[in-house]
């Protein structure tokens, strides 16, 4: 058969599906929840050598006989065609052989030489990186994300080889609204954008941090199916105070220090309307901001633009689903929750984000009044660098301010302004102990042994800070010390402890992938205007009612990472939902607001789990420019 007469085969079939498609949905009655994430060919305008070249549609081997003729490889691949399971068994094969091959002498980590040999299948072959990235999503998280994608960014000047994503400058200024358009994508759904001051615990890392803006959109496209075509990370340049950075020569960024005030808004500021500008429905996810501007940015932005802080509402909205599921595991109702006693150790952007969080959400269950939501405040005791905060400090971080300890309070529980955090433990006798200062090992032997003392039957650790370097304690530490019957969360991965007599110490991994990807893919199947408080802890309820009875009485509160995707699309439709309830909704594509409020929730999760993208090979048909 000719190719000629083959391509009107293929045409005719295709013709004969799509009607039946569409009688099929009209005999139902119902819409078909079908989008562009489904399985329709794709129009490319490029050719032979240039489309191996094209991660986005190469497929190596997998390019069937008829794709050779239609697009010109023939010859230009071995002949034989493989499926897309003998490739990424092949793949499979090379990467556990070479991932110790692989590395850049002995001080190399194999985590580093993993990641390498994964993002060289990212820059030729985007389907089947993906592919590997969902099917092994437990083994590779930790790779594309934390915790090596922070050994990544503080090597990146010397991993870099291709670009991936944009890079505006404090150079740029004026210039921003004309390079959005340079970008090669007429729609983009998410962008993950760092300056680079803050990534994750490991301080200011300045252009370097666009690593983690790509490990982020990874698994916006691994555990929501956000369309990878459709994702952009993005660096904004406003120079770096790494003095190691400023004397390196081989630095990528701008060697000159942090531009601050004015200087540094007017960027953001020309930042954000110029992506809005030409791509109005996108949603921005800002990440590791340092602490002085997150919450800034936070509340100049949030009500105007569909924008949220990871750092803060996505930290805060994993770290109560955990504390929710640290309620259940004591057998006590979540609505218990505003009597627990919560010592935090960080007063930055994420230990913030978290109080503040935790204390609408007692709010909410105390009645919603602003009664409730000034006694929700006494139950937190925030310790910083310099000890206990309290109303008799000077100079009092204004984000900190609602929870600085009243005078009289604290006399009276026998502690004083400043008080280290193991004078705090030992008094307060906390429910929960919750890290995040990013400082290693900071509940030292000392803190957990007060911890020993505390008034809960079944005490939490949350050991929230990343990466693991930066762990308040492990696992092994706090088992041993506090006791077998304590529930452990940590931010970075651990594996549990045997206990011995058959029994397991849970490591929980409080991992702020569980929500974020949710957050954004419901707030852009919503068509939500804003992302909304009422969205953010929709999101952390559906985590913490996630796990079953049985699996929190046995310490584990948060779900194995292997069942992201299904935890995502009940997120999403929970982010979906509240934005209908919020009358925040606009609907998405064809699904407009009034055909969104109709779904009940088997119809709900339908739609988002058919709105999501799957990693399959399409059909490619060449159409000339």
């Amino acid at each position: 058969m000719s190719n000629f007469l083959r391509q009107i085969k293929l045409s005719s079939s295709l013709i004969r599906r799509l009607r039946h498609r569409s009688s099929s949905s009209l005999l139902c009655g119902r819409r078909s929840f079908t989008t562009s994430e489904g399985h329709r060919p794709s129009l490319v305008h490029k050719r032979s050598i240039d489309i191996l070249h094209d991660p986005w549609f190469n497929k190596g081997t997998a390019f069937s006989m008829t794709e050779r003729d239609r697009l010109d490889l023939r010859g230009l691949l071995p002949p034989t065609v493989m499926s897309p399971e003998m490739q990424i068994e092949r793949f499979m094969f090379d990467l556990k052989r070479l991932e110790v091959n692989a590395r850049d002498g002995p001080s190399d980590p194999y985590a580093v030489a993993k990641w390498r040999i994964l993002n060289r299948l990212h820059d030729r072959n985007e389907t089947m990186y993906y592919k590997v990235l969902i099917n092994n999503i437990e083994e590779y998280a930790p790779i594309v994300y934390t915790p090596t994608v922070g050994l990544v960014c503080q090597n990146y000047g010397g991993l870099f080889r291709r670009p991936r994503g944009m890079y505006f400058s404090a150079e740029d200024r004026g210039e921003m609204m004309s390079m959005v358009y340079n970008w090669p994508a007429d729609q983009v759904d998410m962008i993950v954008v760092t300056d680079g001051s803050r990534i994750l615990g490991l301080g200011d890392l300045g252009v370097q941090g666009i690593g983690i803006a790509i490990g982020k959109l990874d698994l916006y496209v691994a555990a929501a199916g956000i369309n990878p075509q459709r994702v952009l990370p993005v660096m904004i340049d406003v120079g770096t105070n790494n003095e190691k950075l400023l004397k390196d020569p081989l630095y990528l960024g701008l060697q000159q220090h942090r531009l601050d005030g004015d200087d540094y808004l007017a960027i953001i500021d020309e930042f954000m309307e110029a992506v809005f500008t030409r791509w109005p429905h996108v949603i921005v996810q800002f990440e590791d901001f340092q602490s002085k501007w997150a919450f800034k940015l936070l509340q100049r932005y949030r009500h105007t633009y569909r924008m949220f802080n990871d750092d803060v509402q996505g930290t805060a909205g994993v770290a109560i689903a955990g504390l929710l599921g640290a309620v259940r595991a004591q057998g006590k109702p979540m609505i218990d929750f505003p009597k627990q006693k919560i010592v935090v150790a960080g007063a930055g952007s994420a230990g913030l984000g978290v109080v503040n969080a935790a204390r609408k959400t007692m709010k909410r269950m105390l009645g919603n009044s602003e009664s409730a939501f000034d006694s929700a405040r006494s139950q937190f005791w925030v310790v910083d660098a310099k000890g206990l905060i309290t109303e008799a400090r000077d100079n009092i971080d204004f984000d900190a301010l609602p929870f600085a300890r009243k005078i009289k309070e604290i006399d009276r529980q026998g502690l004083r302004e400043g008080a280290s955090l193991v004078e705090v433990v030992k008094q307060v006798k906390p429910d929960v102990l919750l890290g995040l200062s990013a400082v290693g090992g900071l509940f030292s032997k000392e803190v957990l042994e007060a911890l020993k003392d505390s008034t809960s039957t079944r005490p939490a650790i949350f050991a929230m800070s990343n990466p693991t370097k930066n762990a308040e304690c492990t696992p092994e530490e706090a088992f041993s010390i506090v006791g077998d019957n304590i529930i452990f969360a940590s931010g970075s991965p651990f594996k549990d402890v045997d206990l011995g007599n058959g029994h397991i110490g849970h490591c929980n991994q409080g991992n702020n992938m569980y929500l974020f990807p949710g957050i954004g893919l419901g707030t852009l199947l919503s068509g939500s205007r804003i992302v909304s408080d009422g969205m953010l802890q929709a999101a952390a309820e559906c985590l913490a009612a996630y796990m079953t009875e049985e699996e929190v009485v046995r310490g584990i509160i948060y779900p194995k990472i292997s069942s992201i995707r299904d935890i995502t699309k009940k997120i999403a439709a929970a982010v979906v939902r509240e934005a209908i309830e919020e009358d925040l909704a606009e609907g998405y594509r064809e699904m407009d607001a009034r055909e969104l409020c109709k779904l009940n929730q088997e119809e709900l999760e339908n739609f988002v789990n058919d709105s999501m993208w799957c990693p399959e090979y399409p059909k490619l048909v060449y159409k000339q420019d």
